[in-house]
């Protein structure tokens, strides 16, 4: 490269980083590719919680999450370390250029001494990603809550309204529902929700999916990163971009939040709650035919 062909002697105002500032834009592209596996990689993680896949395949994508996430740290501390060891040349100005691999190495390994697991609480794909996975697995305990209710009612009604089955078939009904509330009990204990009524319950999921601001049910929900309350996609932007253009701040508009200066930066895809809707409709459409 440019910068090592001069290496050994020469003033620095004769040395052209453009091969190497040439060689970081490749790297830069190469972080787009880091981030789509982790993409990837989350929407996999989500649809394995959908389906209720073991917990080893979803443990597989979470390992996988990290190892991306690591690269991605690895790669910035390079990029990082060569843009300093660059600028430390042109400000420096030494009489002998010093040895730049050398030198970029030096720096590199002083930003991965500093590593830790705190680190990733910077990624914010791998936040996100955590985020999602929690948000996506409340939702199906609560939708597996709701199938439990539905079928525990179906199963009390058939034996209220008074059924011409025989004694054995009358006791198994009855087994039937005790088994049915006791899973509920079970899920509702583990989502901290022991005590609550089961329509509360019911209706719990379906409140979280309307928009605060069209008031009906969200299609392509995103989450604001500051407060964490969601929003139909379309309708936030269009409540930002017409705040902005009276240069005004605009405002969350779910009742009751302190926050006053939403903006496009702090908007995130809800894809766990995209997903929790979608999986509502298909069920209530089931029931209803």
């Amino acid at each position: 490269m440019p910068g090592r062909s001069s290496s050994s002697s020469g003033s620095t105002g004769f040395i052209s980083f453009s091969g190497i500032e040439s060689a970081l834009s490749s790297l830069k592209n190469f972080q787009s590719c880091i981030s789509s596996g982790m993409d990837t990689a989350s929407s996999v993680a989500l649809d394995l919680v959908e389906t209720q896949t073991e917990v080893s395949s979803e443990y597989s994508m979470d390992k996988a999450m990290v190892e991306l996430a690591m690269m991605d740290r690895e790669l910035n501390h390079y990029v990082k370390a060569v843009q300093s060891a660059i600028s430390h040349v042109k400000e420096e100005r030494p009489e002998k250029i010093p040895d730049l691999k050398l030198l970029v190495e030096k720096k590199f390994l002083a930003l991965q001494n500093k590593n830790c697991d705190a680190d990733f609480q910077n990624n914010a794909k791998f936040v996100q990603f955590k985020q999602q996975l929690k948000e996506l697995k409340k939702q199906c305990s609560i939708g597996r809550s709701e199938e439990k209710y539905v079928v525990s009612t179906m199963i009390f009604s058939f034996h209220r309204e008074g059924s011409r089955a025989s004694r054995k078939n009358d006791v198994l009904f009855t087994a039937m529902r005790l088994s049915t509330l006791d899973g509920l009990q079970a899920d509702r204990e583990a989502d901290g929700t022991e005590g609550v009524d089961e329509d509360m319950i019911v209706t719990q999921s379906q409140t979280n999916f309307i928009c605060p601001i069209t008031q009906v049910e969200m299609k392509k929900p995103v989450k604001n990163k500051v407060c964490g309350h969601t929003y139909e996609e379309e309708a936030i932007v269009r409540m930002i971009e017409s705040k902005h253009r009276r240069k005004k701040k605009a405002c969350c508009p779910k009742i009751g939040c302190s926050h006053t200066d939403v903006r496009m930066s702090d908007l995130i895809q809800d894809e766990a709650l995209r997903r929790a809707i979608e999986n509502h409709n298909k069920k209530k459409n089931r029931h209803s035919e």
